[in-house]
């Protein structure tokens, strides 16, 4: 049974499929409308909700794709809609903004951009633009362009004022603290099943017991299979209450991130520490995506065009897998066997990925090369991982995603880098090297040609970067 309050409203729910979406239950089972279906892949935003949770004593907001995101991440969460946020015979301050600057035409995807804003005025502190553009990347408007849009965003944030989600906060945590169960809970509609352990140890027991089951944590990759191939997938086991698996940790020599750690935790563990990942992970994908998406997912599902697998790969990475009582560590260079293929034994699963402190240069970049700016699959992604000494290059680690069946090291190329100065003559011959390392494929977003092309001038760009000569170092944003 999966427990959850919809707005202020308990919800009890024993009897569903655990194919079922957020989405699909809002309207089908609560004849909740008002978030559409625009995609059903995480693409528009026209379905995003807001999931609230607690964190350190209060609730934090959380906009996910509802297309996305099964039943069973309701467990003990507040879920939030478009329809909830009129306060008596008012519309809620994210509404009226949207009222007021005219910031919808046709209004199919009006109410994901209200749960979006909502979302952001949430957030602490102050927002200036960028942040206001990376709350709203997630959601695409076809008819009334984003400058009304953002002038609502610019307003709501410009005059933040208290609304009955605040002054019931307390309430709803208290609410939600009751909820929490250590047991392991079940939903199943009879016939497809998901379990929901709450520690390592329990889902390591069931993962041995089903084997066969598919993980999920984020989701927001596995729930294609249902939205988009109309598959039913009949064992789950969901890792969204396992808490050991979200905890980013730091000691003397590494840098550790669990793996069921969200993409947006990812990247506020590591602003600090490593900036370079953190600003990856804001091209990664949508606000959305990153609210629900994890490190580990990502790893695991092994696509040749991961942006943290090449990220990780040149960052020296290992990780930590479980099996039962059993762990043991595996360097991520060793982890992939072929295209979408892994290493994984069955009932293992990765358990945390560790990063060497000693590994990371403090020219440490990684660069992502596709269609559009934000919300897109990378054509070529690259990251670069050097160290110098006395002027010649000591260490070479260098990874790119988008060049072959997996994510791969240019083993090659570091090697043509290795004893050298870092200069254009070296890196030339690096550039040259690649060819040795990679055969890439020609598909709808690249030809093979223009890959490796991209791949070595992204590899002249770091040099270029290293030694102060870059001239444009980021595309500037345009707002329509």
């Amino acid at each position: 049974m999966i427990q959850f309050l919809l707005n202020n409203t308990l919800v009890q729910e024993a009897h569903l499929d655990p194919n079922l979406t957020v989405l699909n239950y809002l309207r089908r089972h609560r004849q909740r409308t008002g978030s559409k279906e625009g995609c059903a892949s995480g693409d528009c935003g026209a379905c995003t909700v807001t999931l609230g949770r607690v964190d350190a004593g209060r609730i934090k907001y959380e906009t996910v794709n509802s297309c996305l995101t099964l039943v069973s991440a309701l467990q003990g969460k507040q879920l939030i809609t478009v329809d909830d946020l009129r306060q008596g015979t008012e519309l809620h301050p994210a509404q009226q903004a949207m009222v007021d600057c005219h910031a919808s035409q046709c209004g199919f995807c009006t109410p994901g951009f209200v749960m979006s804003l909502f979302c952001l005025q949430k957030q602490q502190g102050d927002k200036d633009r960028h942040q206001i553009e990376q709350a709203l990347a997630g959601n695409l408007c076809r008819c009334t362009g984003y400058r009304p849009i953002v002038a609502a965003a610019e307003q709501l944030c410009a005059q933040p004022s208290a609304d009955r989600f605040d002054q019931q906060e307390a309430s709803i945590v208290q609410r939600l603290d009751a909820l929490q169960s250590a047991e392991t809970e079940e939903l199943t509609d009879g016939v497809n099943r998901c379990l929901m352990p709450k520690t390592v140890a329990q889902l390591a027991q069931l993962y041995q017991q089903y084997p066969q089951a598919k993980l999920v944590a984020g989701g927001t990759d596995l729930t294609l299979a249902i939205t988009q191939q109309y598959q039913a997938l009949p064992q789950l086991i969901a890792l969204a209450s396992v808490a050991e698996l979200k905890q980013c940790s730091e000691s003397a020599t590494h840098f550790e991130i669990g793996a069921a750690a969200s993409l947006d935790s990812c990247g506020q563990f590591l602003a600090p520490r490593i900036p370079a990942f953190s600003e990856m992970l804001q091209r990664f994908a949508s606000q959305q995506i990153r609210y629900q998406g994890t490190l580990g997912g990502n790893i695991a599902n092994a696509s040749p065009i991961g942006d943290a697998s090449p990220t990780l790969l040149a960052l020296n990475a290992t990780l930590r897998l479980q099996r039962g009582t059993q762990q043991r560590e595996l360097p991520l260079d060793q982890f992939f066997t072929g295209y979408r293929q892994t290493r994984l034994d069955a009932g293992e699963f990765i358990h945390s990925i560790l990063i060497p402190k000693n590994s990371v240069s403090a020219d440490f970049a990684a660069w992502k090369v596709s269609k559009r700016l934000d919300d897109d699959i990378s054509a070529v992604f690259g990251a670069f991982n050097l160290q110098l000494t006395d002027g010649r290059v000591t260490q070479a680690l260098i990874a790119f995603g988008g060049l072959a069946a997996t994510p791969q090291r240019a083993y090659a190329c570091e090697a043509a880098l290795i004893g050298q100065p870092l200069n254009m003559a070296s890196v030339e011959q690096a550039c040259r090297a690649l060819a040795q390392d990679f055969q890439p494929l020609s598909d709808f977003r690249a030809s093979a040609a223009y890959r490796l092309r991209v791949a070595g001038n992204l590899l002249r760009r770091y040099t270029l970067r290293h030694h102060g000569e870059l001239a444009i170092t980021e595309v500037t944003r345009y707002v329509s």
